[in-house]
């Protein structure tokens, strides 16, 4: 049976196989397994920046290893709430938005 493919792969394995492999063996495994901070706070940290950068693509899938990596649903809101004043309104209601439509459906 072949292994599980990573979301990489699954988006991109056909198209861009070099980007797909820095993300699974470097990315991953090299920088999200660094000691000098948690998985946990990784994750806030990588959701801060995508949504201060608007990488909307990107926040469903972080927002989702957030909640996988410690993070509650109360502490992404409050996070994203807390990021309105800093990288804007707009970032922040879309951001809100995508947590909403991710977090309603799973619940």
């Amino acid at each position: 049976m072949p292994a599980q493919q990573t979301a990489a792969q699954q988006s991109l394995g056909d198209f861009a196989p070099g980007l797909v492999s820095l993300t699974d063996d470097f990315l991953f495994p090299e920088i999200w397994e660094r000691p000098g901070l948690s998985k946990r706070d990784r994750s806030l940290v990588t959701v801060a920046a995508l949504v201060a950068l608007y990488r909307t693509e990107q926040m469903g899938g972080h927002m989702r290893r957030a909640i996988d990596n410690g993070l509650t649903l109360d502490e992404l809101k409050e996070a994203i709430t807390h990021l309105a004043f800093y990288a804007g309104w707009p970032a922040a209601m879309t951001a809100m938005a995508t947590a909403r439509k991710l977090f309603e459906t799973a619940s």
